[in-house]
């Protein structure tokens, strides 16, 4: 299980708050939502505080580059990435991942994509068209009590998605 740190609580809080100033949640629920995101001890604790409530979708959009995330970076919960011409190589396998289900939206028109999942972890790629590209998936399906699960969903025409664990 991992540790809820106080910036994962903060950002838990900021979303609630968020919520009820926009008038999803009444007091009561406002309330009730802020003392679990408070005491909660680990991301699973605190998942479900904020899994229904809108958040924001982290995007990084390129032309021709190549966007690569790896070593100890922050994971979003909703990532999309959009590139006609650039590759993509996200390495989960020692970034922060406080929540235990993320989603990963790619619009690539030709460039390939490389997933690397942490020891446990599970992917879903059926949310993913192709054309002429392809999907490999070497990571299991179903999500995993606790462990990280990777929804992977977009368009690929003619690029390739690969996505694996970690090596040793």
């Amino acid at each position: 299980m991992n540790a809820v740190s106080d910036v994962d609580r903060e950002r838990a809080v900021e979303l609630v708050q968020q919520a009820y100033a926009d008038g999803r949640l009444d007091p009561a629920e406002l309330e009730r939502r802020l003392e679990r995101a408070l005491t909660a001890t680990s991301a699973h604790e605190l998942e479900p505080v904020v899994a229904d409530l809108p958040d924001e979708v982290v995007l990084i959009t390129t032309t021709g580059g190549r966007v690569t995330r790896a070593g100890d970076w922050q994971v979003p919960r909703r990532l999309r990435i959009e590139s006609e011409y650039g590759g993509v190589r996200l390495d989960l396998s020692r970034a922060h991942v406080p929540y235990t289900r993320i989603d990963v939206e790619l619009r690539l028109g030709y460039g390939s994509a490389t997933i690397i999942l942490p020891a446990g972890a599970s992917a879903d790629t059926d949310g993913v068209r192709t054309a002429w590209g392809r999907v490999t998936c070497k990571a299991a399906g179903r999500p995993r009590p606790g462990e990280l699960h990777v929804k992977v969903t977009g368009q690929m025409p003619y690029g390739r998605l690969t996505i694996r664990a970690a090596r040793g």
